[in-house]
């Protein structure tokens, strides 16, 4: 990208890129929905999209905004990494709605998975906990070395819903709403992707 004037830094960050990439991902989407969905101004979409357009990532159109080729790519990679599924409840779900996210052979990012529950409490979530596959065992960190004995019914649900693979990350974020539960999920996720 060019040299740009100086100025404020935007208020978008990467996690509100992948979110939009996601959006883009299904079908065009206008500005105004991108806005709605990542809660963030019109004004802030407006740039991330401009940059994105720029790098050649997304196409418009007047149906909306829409992926090219090289942003079909890296929505790609980005979800053999991530994946993510509504959770039932359970005996770690702390409120109405719960949202799981897996983020592949990540398990050396993590330290206690405070950092996870903090990002998904301060995305609004009413809290969240971090689930990690080693030797073979799902334990939490400080918490439980075997979930499947501790937490059986959280255990079942995320060995079917997401087929974890050794070293691999799940946080859960429970939330009163369905998306608030899935955005804090991902925010918590993030900081397993962001380097």
């Amino acid at each position: 990208m060019g040299k740009r004037a100086p100025g404020p830094s935007p208020s978008f960050s990467l996690f509100h890129v992948l979110l939009a990439l996601g959006l883009m991902a299904e079908k065009p989407v206008g500005r105004n929905k991108i806005a709605e969905e990542l809660n963030i101004g019109e004004g802030a979409v407006r740039t991330m999209l401009g940059r994105l357009r720029e790098s050649g990532l997304v196409i418009t159109s007047k149906a909306g905004c829409s992926l090219a080729g090289k942003g079909v790519k890296l929505w790609r990679e980005c979800q053999s990494v991530l994946k993510k599924v509504e959770i039932g409840e359970n005996e770690l779900a702390l409120g109405k709605y719960s949202f799981a996210a897996l983020v592949k052979d990540s398990l050396h990012k993590v330290r206690s998975g405070v950092e996870q529950r903090d990002a998904a409490v301060k995305s609004g979530a009413k809290g969240a906990t971090t689930v990690i596959l080693k030797d073979r065992r799902l334990t939490i960190p400080s918490v439980s070395n075997d979930v499947a004995v501790d937490f059986p019914k959280a255990a079942r649900q995320i060995l079917e819903r997401l087929h974890p693979q050794e070293s691999d990350v799940i946080v859960i974020a429970s939330a009163d709403n369905l998306k608030q539960a899935e955005y804090s999920a991902l925010a918590a996720a993030w900081t397993l992707l962001d380097d």
